[in-house]
């Protein structure tokens, strides 16, 4: 699996597809949603479909595929291996969510959390694959959240196809197993090489789990935090655990547009519009000052 893209930028995402078997164009296919790496700290997140022709399912189920997370490794990386030599029936694509880009949507101006994050790469995976010509006859999907509201949403979205959302969907349908499959293998790979663009000093890769339970991980996050710069874009600065390191072994940051001086309050929304002195004097904004701009009371 080629994740040369997610080396050359770590910070967004990248995806990665299968050709699509010519069977899968021409006949009424079925397709499975689910992801690896939503809880951990580390790493990034990956979002996967598989899918093949309906005529060709039992066909997959003989590949013996389960949910990823019953399977070890080695067991993983065979069953990929299978998958891909059959793929002039059995197709995939996967989307690689960086941690940098899972912290900076949950911790945004605009929150966007990660249900709706999840909700909105699956649909995205999903619509993907109608764009590439597959003719999406059935859509199984591991939840996140409420399973109801999830699939009466991909209803919406894909009212011609047949969705059914449930939880532990990867340990009941096959074809939502081999995603799983997929999504593991490309997060273990991204994990296993993930191409640290700081200058980190003894850099420890033996980080644990990476889920913020694990003693060894909060370890290596403790070790690897610099104290005016934070974590390096391997970690997912928005979970609890990596915040509450941050609060206690980093320096504290006073911003530049930080309030200052005694203010009572921001008083009446008027009062910023009358000719005469202000109750509350309070600093431009710091577009206004690095360009030199002042406010016009005369025109």
């Amino acid at each position: 699996m080629d994740l040369s893209e997610l080396d050359r930028d770590s910070t967004g995402r990248c995806r990665l597809n299968s050709p699509v078997p010519a069977v899968c164009r021409k006949e009424p296919c079925v397709l499975g949603v689910d992801e690896a790496g939503r809880g951990p700290v580390l790493g990034p997140m990956v979002y996967a479909i598989c899918y093949c022709p309906l005529s060709r399912l039992a066909d997959l189920e003989a590949l013996k595929v389960a949910d990823s997370k019953t399977l070890s490794e080695s067991e993983r990386d065979r069953l990929f291996v299978k998958i891909e030599e059959d793929g002039d029936f059995v197709g995939w694509a996967l989307d690689v969510l960086s941690p940098n880009l899972i912290s900076t949507s949950m911790l945004g101006r605009v929150k966007y959390n990660l249900n709706s994050l999840s909700h909105d790469t699956a649909t995205g995976l999903v619509q993907y694959a109608l764009d590439q010509g597959v003719k999406v006859a059935q859509v199984f999907v591991d939840t996140v959240g409420p399973p109801e509201t999830y699939q009466e949403r991909l209803q919406e979205c894909f009212p011609g196809i047949e969705v059914t959302v449930k939880a532990k969907a990867d340990a009941l349908y096959p074809v939502v197993s081999a995603a799983s499959i997929c999504a593991k293998v490309a997060r273990d790979q991204a994990v296993k090489n993930w191409h640290f663009v700081e200058t980190l000093q003894d850099l420890d890769a033996d980080y644990g789990s990476g889920y913020p339970n694990d003693p060894k991980t909060k370890a290596w996050l403790r070790k690897h935090v610099e104290p005016v710069f934070g974590f390096p874009q391997f970690v997912r600065f928005s979970w609890r655990t990596a915040q509450s390191i941050l609060e206690k072994e980093a320096e504290g940051v006073l911003w530049e547009d930080s309030a200052t001086g005694h203010q009572e309050g921001p008083g009446r929304i008027m009062s910023y519009f009358s000719k005469g002195p202000q109750t509350h004097p309070h600093l431009p904004h710091r577009y206004f000052q690095e360009r030199g701009l002042e406010s016009a009371t005369t025109l």
